[in-house]
């Protein structure tokens, strides 16, 4: 996960504070220090760092504390709606043009993600927002993006715009809008030529363009992993172009994600989308309050209420609660449920999102990979029909015959299906308590573990 280290140093400074019920002005100067530090480990702009630390110890010390809250928790609070404001404070959405199409130019450096950022944001718009948009490949001096934009095209079947590398990019994108007007697409994204470094014929071609498409939308590709960099990336494009956006790509790395919090406060321009992963629906809108939340370990519920929401069909959820009540949940029923969680992303991506999953014994070293669930997948669909409808029936023989027709062992069957059982009582447990039944059987749960 991004901001790992960062999280980390953080949450060790705040739980220190979190429980007291007194807190000194020198508690308050020592918790700043070591945020301070922690900021500028994970390669915060210093200017940002100063600024965010005189404005939390202001608050901190100035204000009242509110009854519910111990004075510990009144100070995570100011650190959690500072670090907020510092990147951005509220979600900023894409450009909506009053009159199709809404002209969106995609600029930055080469090498930062940009042809596929275009290729994700066009799927993003089609999936969440059902708007049809044209792909343009208006970055002629690599053939290689214009091809690598068809293929993308291709395999989202979406139409892209191409007039080849012989044709100026202003002429490629003049022609691009009047196609798009005649077949009613509503956005129109133009990839544009990078340069491995900032240059005055990159920026006057990109004003040109600017100055003949007149876009609703200039949004900035930046790699979050160069860091300190990203920013100054940043800053020169919005110097030249005045960028309405800024989208960070590979914020799912090994970074140290000072890039994500010092753009906005030092370009004074909104991080519009993150790109969390290579594949093409991992771009996703940037929630600054989401992310200060992940950052100081207090999950990111919403987005992980919305990743369920678009990928779990609501009336199989209702009869699988069913199911676990009557205790009539099967391996097929586990099968629909592995694919159905799968489908929202890396399963330690998905944890990450939930409050205090982080803090959790061995839950900080876990690593959930596909190769450990396509195990367990692979057990069970060595299973007859009969097997996964009563996991009982399983004596050895039957158990030998499922090791060796999914390439595993006794042991890894053996402990699947002891799982299995622990999993079906702890949801008995926890459908009996939801419904307010069965309190006192609550006992005991924290024993269970993955059954991968």
């Amino acid at each position: 996960m991004a901001f790992e280290g960062l999280a980390e140093r953080l949450q060790d400074t705040l739980t220190k504070i979190r429980g007291k019920g007194k807190v000194s002005e020198q508690d308050v100067k020592e918790m700043m220090r070591e945020v301070r530090l922690a900021l500028l480990e994970a390669d915060v702009n210093f200017k940002v760092v100063k600024q965010f630390i005189a404005s939390v110890k202001e608050k901190a010390l100035g204000q009242e504390v509110m009854k519910s809250l111990t004075p510990g928790q009144q100070i995570i609070k100011v650190v959690n709606e500072e670090l907020t404001a510092l990147m951005g404070g509220e979600q900023s959405k894409i450009a909506v043009a009053s009159k199709p199409p809404t002209v969106v130019m995609m600029v930055g450096l080469q090498g930062a993600g940009k042809t596929t950022t275009t290729a994700k944001l066009a799927n993003h718009l089609r999936k969440k927002h059902n708007r049809q948009p044209l792909l343009v490949a208006a970055d002629i001096y690599r053939p290689a993006a214009i091809k690598q934009l068809e293929t993308l095209g291709k395999q989202l079947n979406m139409p892209v715009f191409s007039l080849g590398d012989q044709v100026s990019p202003v002429e490629i994108a003049k022609q691009a809008i009047a196609k798009a007007k005649e077949d009613h697409h509503d956005y129109v994204l133009i990839d544009t030529a990078g340069r491995l470094h900032i240059d005055e014929t990159l920026m006057d071609e990109l004003k040109q363009l600017k100055e003949l498409a007149s876009p609703d939308e200039i949004l900035l590709v930046v790699d979050a992993m160069t860091g300190q960099d990203a920013v100054n990336v940043a800053e020169s494009f919005n110097e030249q172009l005045d960028i309405t956006g800024v989208v960070l790509t590979k914020l799912d790395g090994d970074t140290r994600g000072g890039a994500a919090i010092s753009v906005k406060s030092v370009t004074n321009t909104p991080i519009k989308f993150v790109g969390m992963g290579e594949k093409i629906d991992q771009l996703e809108p940037f929630h600054p309050e989401r992310m200060a939340s992940r950052i100081l370990g207090m999950g990111d519920v919403l987005t992980l209420i919305e990743k369920a929401q678009s990928n779990v069909d609501a009336e199989k959820a209702r009869e699988l609660e069913k199911k676990m009540r009557n205790m009539d949940f099967t391996f097929d029923d586990f099968l629909e449920q592995l694919d159905q969680v799968r489908s929202m992303g890396p399963l330690d991506e998905i944890l990450n999102m939930m409050p205090g999953m982080n803090k959790m014994k061995g839950m900080k070293d876990l690593q959930v990979d596909d190769k450990q669930i396509g195990k367990v997948e692979a057990i069970v669909r060595s299973m007859t029909k009969k097997e996964k409808q009563e996991p009982s029936i399983m004596n050895a023989s039957r158990r030998r015959r499922v090791a060796a027709g999914s390439g595993t062992t006794i042991q890894d069957v053996n402990r699947l299906l002891k799982q299995f059982e622990d999993m079906k009582k702890m949801m008995k447990q926890m459908t009996g308590m939801a419904s307010g039944k069965g309190k006192k059987r609550g006992k005991g749960l924290g024993g269970f573990k993955l059954p991968f």
